[in-house]
């Protein structure tokens, strides 16, 4: 039992756990995000009053403070486990391939054949996220300082047209490691036969383009009110 995890079912059990943490964390984040879309509607972008600005100021709860470093910290672990796990499969086989064993769900897809390469977009582009939100609100929260109003760095980050393409390239590549991770991490605890398979496939675009079109249209909406 103690070397379970130096073998493909244990490794793909770690990101399976962690990459729940992921689509958690993305759904909140997304769906917080999308509240800002909905005060332009109610003409309440950039008031106090804003949905938006209700949802930021539910995630300085102190509760909530302490849940989304745990969320992102499955974040991480899923990005950089990943991979250690592709860095094993080359040196194993001689090839990027994410899995070590066939099933069912026979990796068949362009999004099953590239998440590594998908997962070092999302990588490099989250270093870039940070620097435009979590440095100017969730770090200054931490440290004290004061917070940006999350209003104007919505308009400050996507204003820029370039900024804006960067963030749709990353969306995508968000998307299909989703739709791939998502029925690959019911997969690996056991939800792998025909009919559970084909359900979950469905499943998972349906979430993936939940999260991502929410993504896009909080970034589309501050381009156009910048």
């Amino acid at each position: 039992m103690a070397n379970a995890f130096h073998y493909s079912i244990g490794r793909k059990l770690i990101q399976a756990v962690s990459g729940a943490f992921l689509i958690i964390f993305l759904l909140l984040h997304s769906t917080i995000n999308f509240f800002s879309v909905i005060d332009t509607f109610t003409g309440k972008f950039g008031a106090a009053d804003g949905l938006f600005q209700a949802g930021c100021d539910f995630m300085a709860l102190p509760f909530v403070t302490v849940m989304v470093p745990v969320l992102a910290l499955g974040f991480v672990l899923h990005i950089f486990y990943g991979i250690y796990i592709s860095y094993l499969n080359v040196k194993a086989r001689g090839g990027l391939k994410r899995y070590e064993t066939k099933s069912v769900a026979a990796a068949d897809s362009w999004g099953s054949k590239n998440m590594f390469v998908l997962g070092i977009v999302v990588l490099g582009v989250l270093a870039f996220h940070l620097t435009h939100f979590w440095a100017d609100m969730q770090l200054a929260m931490f440290t004290g300082a004061e917070e940006g109003n999350p209003y104007d760095l919505l308009k400050a980050t996507f204003g820029r047209w370039w900024v804006l393409a960067i963030y749709v390239v990353w969306f995508a590549a968000v998307w299909f490691h989703l739709t791939h991770g998502f029925w690959s991490m019911f997969q690996t605890v056991g939800w792998n036969n025909q009919i559970w398979f084909k359900r979950l496939k469905v499943i998972g675009i349906i979430v993936a383009t939940l999260i991502c079109l929410m993504f896009l249209a909080v970034a589309f909406n501050a381009f156009f009110q910048a």
